[in-house]
């Protein structure tokens, strides 16, 4: 599900784990007036139905809602979301735009940039007694190491307790999403130019994963901000609001 905002070339937003579209609130104002933007609603978020589709279905789901020529913009799990989307569909995306995302987020033998599984183990294992609390724990950690993290995370409080909660299903099948997915090997089939945005102090996707994404995408740019944690969007929304906006237009215009 998603709402349809603005006109310019078509942007995507995806949200990430436990906090739905109203998260992109800050940068809609300004991208609206430069694209078309749609506002992604993840299953069992906001007035999405919940479903049981599995990461790779998801991706097929959402370019079916999707114009061709559309930019993806996914942050954390929407970033996994987009490059499994992208990879699906190459002739369909113009462009991808991750942001505090990483091919895989928990920690192998061969990749320490990640999690280590017992955090997502944690997450699970409260979700089922104490899902409000789980999603309050996991705001504490995305603001982490941000300059601005005691009013992020004021703020991204306060949403919690206005917007109507995810389904726990949703909010479980995503951290399996999460523990199960390990896209590296197949990152080298994106076609599309790529942008990665990404905090310099990320305390749930460590900077180590985006510099990897950026030596293994095509034509792929990296911006770090240096102030900021896994929500680099919030902590500077008018420097991402750029940076999303003129990706857009020049891959319109390649």
């Amino acid at each position: 599900m998603r709402l349809i905002l603005g006109d310019g070339p078509d942007l995507a937003l995806i949200h990430g784990w436990g906090l739905g579209s109203a998260v992109w609130r800050p940068l809609l104002a300004p991208l609206a007036r430069s694209c078309r933007l749609h506002l992604v609603e993840l299953p069992g978020y906001g007035n999405a139905p919940d479903d049981t589709a599995a990461l790779t279905a998801c991706a097929r789901s959402l370019l079916a809602t999707l114009p061709a020529s559309v930019t993806l913009c996914g942050w954390s799990l929407g970033g996994l979301l987009a490059m499994r989307a992208a990879l699906l569909a190459p002739q369909r995306i113009s462009g991808l735009v991750l942001v505090g995302a990483t091919p895989c987020f928990v920690q192998r033998s061969d990749w320490p940039a990640a999690q280590p599984a017992s955090l997502l183990a944690g997450f699970a294992d409260s979700l089922q007694q104490r899902p409000a609390a789980t999603r309050q724990r996991f705001v504490a950690l995305l603001c982490q190491g941000d300059s601005q993290a005691r009013t992020l995370t004021r703020s991204l409080l306060g949403q919690l307790r206005q917007e109507a909660p995810p389904a726990v299903a949703a909010l479980q099948r995503g951290l399996e999403w999460l523990r199960d997915t390990d896209l590296r090997p197949l990152l080298p089939g994106i076609a599309s130019r790529s942008l990665l945005l990404h905090g310099a102090n990320d305390a749930v996707s460590p900077l180590a994963a985006a510099r990897w994404l950026q030596r293994t995408l095509p034509a792929c740019r990296l911006e770090v901000f240096p102030d900021a944690g896994h929500a680099p969007f919030l902590t500077d929304p008018a420097r991402c609001g750029d940076l999303l906006s003129q990706f857009c237009h020049a891959t319109r215009a390649h």
